[in-house]
């Protein structure tokens, strides 16, 4: 599907806004979530229809050439099909007029795309982890959301309430003055927005075309390596050879002891049960919630610390350099899951990306398997291994450097000076348009595995020689690694 390109000096940017929605209006809201729900579930039934069909007369021995045609799944060929249907469905003809267009469309576009990840993953050309079939959505279960593209999607004037396709006005929680007044200056123009409910809340997000004026930084000829970490979120070191470090404000651990609480009070009272069809008391509804409030509160207070950081790095500097970590493997770690999640470096990442882009700076990403950790920043000998526990940096380099330095601003160090490499252009550390072999260092793997019990190479009757599982010893850094550029 052809992608939106913004006009040339203008960005693609969300406005994000609580409703305060009457008993009607919510009523509406959700009825609206729920026929976009309908309308995927329809899609997805309906091309796997014919899936299973397929396999069924295969299994019968008929002919390809005599099996049902594959259904389509794209969005046209859904969307006509189901207004088709819609009429004569009794799964729709009831209802169906009470709701917008735009309700109906939000769920054949969501299974469209579905469909699309799922054969791009199983052909192997889609990133991250392999998708599978789409499944359908429970009632008690789906996130409601629906998204309107066409139709009356306004701000009005008076900055407390917004308008929208079959919803009528609704008031905000907040004022919307900072969309409104660019508005009427001509430097926005909303495209779509998209209501949902979050943590018992309705949001509404306006996708906005705004014009902005590329920001000059502070210092533009200075870099910057940003290294992060659990106990201490950044630790950056400039080209100018400045380290700061910002601590981790550690906004969960802090309500971890009242979430516990209000927990608990929660599983003593009444709660409601899909099975016996009981109905939640309402001391249960109060202290849901209050827990629910808590959760929302963390969650503000994350995306507040973690817009202002990647502000204040992305104004300041003109070249910045990150890791590319593996976040999803790092999750697995049940011992730092928790930190690493309410941390948020996935989230750090994705807006140093597109803030970068405003600010027209330079954003490197080392490779995942550069060792920023066990390089030395003044000699560059690589350890073998530097354990986490170990928070102090130690070289033991041929050369008898003997820096001693704490552990992540000797990261931070080393990422600043890769972006120094990676501008040279002469191949040696980032050029890319040379292709250099990757040797095998202590970046990667650096012992010997032990042999297979079913190795062909192993003695006969168990007596397997002995494996030696030496380590390398301590080598020299080397500056093959290349960077990516965002």
């Amino acid at each position: 599907m052809k992608t939106f390109q913004p006009q040339p000096g203008f960005v693609v940017q969300a406005y994000q806004f609580a409703l305060d929605p009457n008993v009607s209006q919510e009523a509406a809201l959700h009825s609206h979530c729920g026929a976009a729900r309908a309308a995927y579930n329809w899609a997805v039934g309906w091309v796997t229809a014919a899936w299973w069909q397929r396999k069924a007369e295969e299994s019968y021995g008929i002919p390809e050439a005599e099996l049902t045609p594959w259904r389509p799944w794209s969005l046209p060929a859904l969307r006509k099909t189901f207004n088709a249907v819609k009429r004569t469905d009794p799964r729709f003809a009831d209802w169906w007029q009470e709701n917008s267009k735009e309700a109906y469309n939000t769920g054949l576009a969501n299974a469209a795309a579905a469909f699309d990840n799922y054969a791009t993953s199983k052909n192997s050309k889609r990133k991250g982890a392999r998708m599978g079939m789409p499944r359908r959505k429970s009632k008690h279960r789906a996130r409601l959301a629906c998204r309107f593209t066409t139709g009356t999607i306004r701000v009005e004037p008076d900055r407390r309430h917004v308008t929208l396709p079959r919803l009528g006005t609704i008031r905000t929680h907040e004022k919307t003055r900072k969309l409104q007044r660019r508005i009427v200056n001509g430097t926005a123009r909303v495209l779509s927005a998209t209501v949902r409910q979050d943590r018992g809340r309705w949001f509404v997000s306006f996708q906005v075309e705004v014009k902005r004026e590329p920001t000059k930084v502070a210092r533009s000829d200075v870099t910057v390596g940003v290294d992060l970490g659990v106990k201490v979120l950044a630790v950056m070191a400039d080209s100018a050879g400045e380290i700061r470090s910002i601590p981790n404000p550690a906004h969960y651990d802090s309500v971890l002891k009242v979430l516990k609480r209000l927990s608990r009070r929660v599983c003593r009272r009444q709660g409601p049960d899909r099975r016996s069809g009981q109905q939640p008391s309402k001391r249960w509804v109060e202290a849901n919630a209050e827990r629910i409030r808590i959760y929302h509160r963390v969650a503000n207070l994350r995306a507040d610390a973690l817009h202002k950081l990647t502000t204040t790095i992305g104004s300041e500097y003109g070249t910045v350099v990150v890791e590319d970590l593996n976040v999803a493997g790092m999750l697995k770690n049940r011992r730092l899951a928790r930190k690493i999640a309410d941390a948020g470096f996935g989230e750090i990442r994705r807006q140093l990306t597109y803030k970068s882009q405003w600010n027209r700076c330079r954003t490197v990403v080392a490779s995942r398997w550069f060792p920023s950790s066990k390089t030395c920043s003044n000699c560059g000998a690589v350890k073998a291994k530097l354990p986490l526990h170990i928070r102090v940096f130690r070289c033991a380099g041929l050369d008898g450097c003997g820096l001693v330095m704490d552990r992540d601003e000797n990261a931070a160090s080393n990422l600043a000076a890769l972006a120094a490499a990676c501008s040279t252009g002469t191949g040696v550390a980032g050029d890319l348009g040379t292709h250099v072999p990757k040797p095998r260092g202590a970046d990667q793997k650096t012992r010997t595995t032990r042999q297979a019990r079913k190795d062909p190479a192993a003695r006969a009757g168990g007596a397997t020689p002995t494996h030696s599982r030496t380590e390398t010893r301590d080598l020299q850094q080397d500056t093959t690694t290349q960077p990516g550029l965002w």
